[in-house]
């Protein structure tokens, strides 16, 4: 199965982190050099990697910051809490701080067991994202079981690669089988990031406009929807890119399965405790630098919507703490 590149899009090579820069894709493969904590504050921000690809930016910050020297270990504890702070506070619907104290949690081990902090700390994380690794192809497998031979599959903001790595195992077991990807405005990941990895991954992708969904759903074209989560709450309720509750709504009054692509968590009670990230109005006016509405039009950009737990057929899960 060949892997696709958004599945792991950002890896430290040697003093460097180097994270895909999605927003040039479909056109050309960039990585961008991390070296620091302000620039992997500044990639998260820009939006220049996704939710995965953000996460696995969390957890490979700590691993620049242990390649610097400290003399003593409570100087680099510091640092440490210093970096999980900045990494907390790059986006506020993000549950980056699930992640961080995880790390937190270790260096307090070692300091309490008195044993160095950077052995510790690079043993136990490099151990974190190969258990991430691991669980994230069993569920590109769990995926491609729940298609079926002739079905046609809407997505909107799933999670990166593991749905294009799917469709292979599909091919491999004989099933034929159709993607609809939504635009996913005002980023166009959708027909940037999802057609494009879905052809490289030699399957059958027609890209549709957000506003069609409920069409093709009547339509009866629409089999199965497959969405991401970047957050989920203890009820099921779950939150992912703006647009996913009108599709899920839709999917729910036309009878059709909506399995979300999501990561346990009881740290937050329902939906509604969810703080929606506003995007700058920017964002949604201006496109590749040129803006596309007329001057002192005003925009509004939440990038999130939330998702009741009773509207998802499933939840198939990875646990964050790698168990």
């Amino acid at each position: 199965m060949k892997e696709s590149p958004l599945f792991w899009p950002a890896e430290l090579k040697g003093d460097r982190l180097m994270v895909l820069d999605e927003t040039r894709l479909p056109e050309e493969l960039y990585y961008i050099a991390v070296t620091n904590t302000d620039e992997a504050v500044k990639v998260i921000r820009e939006m220049k990697t996704r939710a995965f690809g953000q996460f696995l930016v969390v957890l490979n910050t700590f691993l620049l910051v242990l390649q610097k020297k400290y003399a003593f270990s409570q100087e680099l504890f510091e640092e440490l809490r210093k970096t999980a702070e900045a990494l907390n506070s790059s986006r506020p619907t993000f549950p980056f701080s699930e992640v961080t104290s995880i790390v937190i949690g270790w260096a307090n081990q070692a300091l309490a067991q008195q044993v160095e902090i950077k052995p510790f700390l690079e043993k136990n994380i490099q151990g974190f994202l190969m258990g991430i690794k691991m669980k994230r192809l069993q569920r590109v497998q769990e995926i491609a079981n729940l298609i079926n031979d002739g079905d046609s599959v809407l997505t909107h903001c799933n999670v990166s690669g593991e749905l294009a790595m799917a469709s292979q195992l599909c091919r491999e077991q004989n099933k034929d089988i159709h993607f609809f990807a939504t635009e996913t405005r005002p980023y166009f990941q959708g027909s940037k990031l999802t057609c494009w990895e879905l052809k490289e991954a030699e399957a059958n992708v027609t890209l549709v406009a957000d506003n069609a969904v409920g069409s093709l759903m009547m339509d009866g074209l629409i089999d199965k929807v497959i969405i991401g989560s970047d957050r989920s709450c203890a009820n099921g309720d779950i939150v992912n890119k703006i647009g996913s509750y009108q599709i899920a709504v839709l999917a729910k009054e036309f009878k059709i399965p909506l399995f979300a692509l999501t990561q346990p968590s009881n740290k937050i009670p329902k939906g509604e405790d969810i703080p929606i990230e506003l995007r700058n109005p920017e964002e949604l006016l201006m496109f590749q630098g040129k803006r596309i509405v007329p001057e002192k039009t005003q925009g509004f950009y939440p990038g999130f919507d939330i998702v009741p737990g009773e509207l998802i057929e499933k939840q198939i899960m990875i646990d964050p703490s790698g168990r």
